[in-house]
């Protein structure tokens, strides 16, 4: 899989993320701990998205 490729697909996974997070804070029975996780889940798929981003600067 080319960096572009997998780029777009961490892109992808970080908006679902985003909708998810989104769904379960609209539903007062989701837990802290649940949104949490997913908001962490969230940041690692960032960081990822950052570190391939300026591997591919370093390329280039």
């Amino acid at each position: 899989m080319s960096i572009q490729a997998h780029l777009a697909e961490l892109e992808r996974r970080h908006r679902a993320l985003e909708d998810e997070i989104a769904e379960a804070m609209a539903h007062p029975s989701t837990d802290d701990v649940t949104i949490t996780q997913l908001k962490r889940r969230k940041l690692q798929v960032k960081d990822e998205i950052e570190r391939l981003k300026q591997e591919a600067q370093a390329v280039h």
